[in-house]
């Protein structure tokens, strides 16, 4: 496996900084994301796509997926067909912005039932949830294969897919072989295990990320340091051997806001090559 990060798992970085600092941290490559300000943004010019891709060849470092905070402000589930439409288009920018900087995937968040970190969402009826988000993920599906590049639809904490066999299936609806999972292996410990999930989305996951929780007692804040949780490593670095997987890996941290920020960087780094490295 390829070990990458996210963006937001730094302090107060452009891109450039993130990316000279993941590569001093050993980082392989960098996951950038589309948010409402910031280096990549709705309004990001080609020029600048192009000067970043340009910073991160000369830092040596990859550029693989882009992920967007935007669809927890732009649902492709909510009840406000303008705010599906502009969920729409946020996917359709992501995509073009992830072709021009040499990405091949994109992160998308598929709608929501309900978010715990965003109470002021409504809640929408988990069967239409589910067929607003299938409609739009097919109107998506024949954009992402012109251009080649992945839609990883992530399992996150939105009240839908809440069984790796529903994903899968949604998945399977699609029928598009550019369209598939991007695994979060933390974000399914508080109601299974990701051992589980990897073997039944199999070929269908196209990115990961990586990031550890502890059960006891629950929230968000039980969201640890790699190798602090309660995700049993062996098993799924086992489990990502069994399908075959050696792609990307993204370290997506929570980072303290404290003079020491810098420190999670090198930390998660090094365990995460422990975990690849099969020292554990």
């Amino acid at each position: 496996m390829k070990k990458s990060i996210s963006y937001w798992s730094f302090v107060g970085k452009s891109a450039v900084e993130a990316m000279r600092l993941a590569k001093d941290a050993g980082f392989e490559g960098i996951e950038l994301t589309l948010d409402a300000a910031g280096d990549l943004n709705p309004n990001t010019t080609e020029a600048h796509l192009a000067e970043l891709k340009a910073a991160a060849a000369e830092i040596g470092i990859a550029l693989p997926s882009v992920a967007s905070s935007l669809y927890w402000s732009y649902s492709f589930t909510s009840d406000d067909p303008e705010e599906r439409q502009k969920a729409h288009d946020t996917a359709v920018t992501q995509m073009r912005f992830a072709k021009a900087l040499g990405a091949d995937t994109v992160l998308v968040v598929p709608g929501s039932v309900s978010v715990e970190f965003v109470p002021e969402r409504p809640v929408v009826p988990y069967d239409v949830a589910y067929d607003r988000a299938l409609e739009d993920m097919k109107k998506l599906a024949p954009i992402a294969e012109e251009l080649k590049i992945n839609i990883g639809i992530e399992n996150v904490w939105n009240k839908m897919f809440l069984s790796p066999l529903e994903l899968r299936d949604f998945i399977d609806k699609i029928g598009s072989d550019y369209v598939g999972s991007y695994f979060d292996v933390g974000n399914v410990v508080f109601s299974g295990y990701p051992e589980h999930w990897i073997r039944i989305l199999g070929k269908r996951i196209k990115k990961v990320h990586f990031k550890d929780y502890r059960r006891n007692p629950g929230g968000l804040n039980c969201f640890v340091d790699i190798l602090s949780g309660d995700v049993n490593w062996p098993e799924v670095r086992k489990a990502f051997d069994d399908i075959g997987y050696d792609g990307w890996a993204a370290g997506e941290m929570i980072p303290p806001y404290t003079y020491a920020a810098d420190q999670i960087i090198y930390n998660t780094s090094k365990s995460m090559s422990r975990i690849m490295e099969g020292k554990l």
